[in-house]
């Protein structure tokens, strides 16, 4: 029961997903085109109603129009409101930079788990494709906070610190994955291009293909080291790429 509690709570806050798809642009390549104009298609998303939320804001850095966010022994997100189908449109690239690095931070420790930027995916559960068991759960948590938490996240990291492996398991919740794309304090100040594929990475994190449905999020945390920082992201696209190797999830 207590681990039924956890899995709620981690995503007490998370805002149901809407169940529009985003409009697709460049003839149906690109379904999301993140220039940060306004932030329009965003919204808060806070892990703990006790903690500091982290600080948000539109910024012009480098010549790029871009998002900001602002730790200081906080913690919480940006979501991106848009929807979409991971198998139709399983690339996302970015560019990000942050300010420094976490002196404290060890994400496969619960006290360290923190960094400067990471970029969730996180996919809708749906409860026709759950186990007997797992439906309990995510029905007991509806019940509780009104909606279904996500069913899985990938966690895409800029970690303070190397480690040995690429993809790690969040520490806390078995359901996220953390897969580091930087590592250390080398391009501290420096803007880096990020290109990724969510069915691949996927299916070497869970061993199997992903639901379809998923949003991706935004984030900069500090609170469990308290330490600060100042992260960017820019020009953040959602778009087509070749087709999947193996059918979707069981």
């Amino acid at each position: 029961m207590k681990k039924i509690f956890l899995l709620a709570l981690v995503f007490l806050a998370l805002p149901l997903f809407p169940h529009t798809q985003a409009r697709a642009l460049d003839g149906g390549n690109v379904i999301i085109h993140e220039d940060f104009q306004n932030l329009n298609d965003w919204e808060p998303l806070r892990f703990d109603k006790s903690k500091k939320d982290t600080a948000y804001s539109l910024a012009d850095e480098d010549g790029s129009r871009c998002l900001k966010a602002d730790s200081d022994c906080s913690a919480s997100a940006l979501l991106c409101k848009k929807e979409f189908d991971v198998y139709q449109y399983p690339v996302v690239r970015w560019r990000w930079k942050i300010s420094n690095i976490y002196e404290k931070s060890n994400m496969r420790t619960k006290e360290g788990n923190d960094s400067p930027a990471r970029l969730f995916v996180m996919f809708r559960y749906n409860p026709q494709k759950a186990g007997f068991f797992t439906r309990i759960k995510y029905a007991l948590a509806k019940k509780i906070y009104g909606r279904y938490p996500p069913q899985s996240a990938l966690c895409y990291i800029w970690a303070s610190r190397e480690h040995r492996d690429a993809i790690i398991p969040s520490p806390s919740f078995g359901q996220i994955k953390y897969i580091i794309l930087e590592a250390g304090g080398k391009y501290v100040g420096q803007w880096r291009e990020e290109k990724i594929n969510i069915l691949d990475d996927y299916k070497k994190a869970f061993g199997k293909m992903p639901p379809h449905d998923a949003q991706v999020a935004f984030m900069d945390d500090s609170d469990n080291t308290g330490e600060k920082s100042t992260s960017w992201l820019s020009s953040m696209e959602v778009l087509q790429g070749p087709a999947p190797s193996a059918g979707p999830e069981n």
